[in-house]
């Protein structure tokens, strides 16, 4: 692992501080090393006047859900801010939802369902917070952020709150251009009024769709590669051999063969290994380039 500054200079904080935390047990692979300073804020306010006073040299990573994530072995240096309480809220209004970086994609699908709200029911599809959805224009079954977002408000690396349209964020697949630096707290999401027995059947399409194709119950960080052009990564992957490949503790799913699996004992670069495996094996059978999907962030050992 690699050596903690514990000289690290940090502004004060009215949320949580924590030196040398360990990132894997925060991450839905179970896998990765400490961070140098986890950052929990208490609201948008502390999170502000935290990153305004931190010295700019002092590099700073955001996590969330950390559902589509792999923290390397040798963790991360300088600040880890990981958004959670103080950044949940989910507000309901006529036309859309506004809700909080940290509040799950399910539960807003939920919470848009109850108000009989439609055009969101992708979301309950979808393992993640709000914050990590903005950030990579996260979609699934038919919908995607970008088609839904009206804006979205961040904390700046200097601390200023700054409020940006969709077409600020200048959207692609699996893509959005935010700030350096910036940090995404809320953001609104469009909706239309709807009939709630098809919203609910919908929602109920999706969930059984997940459960019946995805390996949903195993340590995973999601889809692994993005799907290029008018292709699916998980048929290319499987044209090469590669459905239940291993590498120490970490396998290719027998079930999706687009996902990577933390089988008990994987670190994180079995995991990444494993992966640049399967993009190795890509390449040579069908000349195609697999892009990682899941966020790779940190040192290894």
């Amino acid at each position: 692992m690699m050596a903690l500054d514990t000289a690290l200079p940090l502004p004060p904080l009215r949320g949580r501080l924590q030196r040398g935390a360990m990132l894997g047990p925060l991450t839905w692979f179970r896998v990765g090393g400490p961070a140098e300073a986890l950052v929990r804020p208490a609201d948008v306010a502390d999170l502000q006047a935290f990153l305004a006073a931190l010295p700019l040299e002092v590099p700073v990573v955001t996590i969330g859900a950390a559902s589509n994530l792999i923290v390397r072995d040798g963790g991360i240096r300088g600040v880890t801010v990981r958004l959670a309480r103080g950044f949940g809220a989910i507000e309901v209004e006529a036309d859309g939802v506004i809700a909080g970086a940290a509040a799950l994609d399910v539960t807003v699908a939920e919470h848009a369902a109850a108000a009989g709200l439609a055009e969101l029911e992708f979301l309950s599809g979808i393992p993640g917070a709000i914050g990590g959805a903005v950030v990579m224009n996260a979609g699934a079954y038919g919908g995607e952020i970008a088609s839904v977002l009206d804006w979205a408000e961040v904390v700046s690396r200097s601390g200023e709150l700054v409020r940006l349209s969709a077409p600020q964020l200048d959207f692609a697949y699996r893509h959005s251009t935010l700030p350096p630096g910036a940090v995404v707290v809320r953001a609104r999401l469009r909706a239309r009024r709807g009939e709630a027995p098809l919203i609910a059947g919908r929602m109920a399409e999706i969930r059984a769709a997940r459960e019946a194709s995805q390996p949903v119950r195993a340590r995973t960080g999601g889809s692994t590669f993005r799907n290029p052009p008018d292709q699916k990564a998980w048929e290319l992957i499987d044209a090469a051999g590669c459905r239940g490949l291993m590498l120490g503790g970490a396998q290719v799913s027998e079930k999706h063969c687009n996902f990577l699996l933390n089988t008990g004992d994987a670190t994180a670069a079995d995991i990444e290994g494993l992966g640049e495996e399967v993009r190795a094996r890509v390449r040579a059978m069908s000349g195609v380039d697999l892009q990682w999907e899941i966020r790779r962030i940190g040192v290894p050992l």
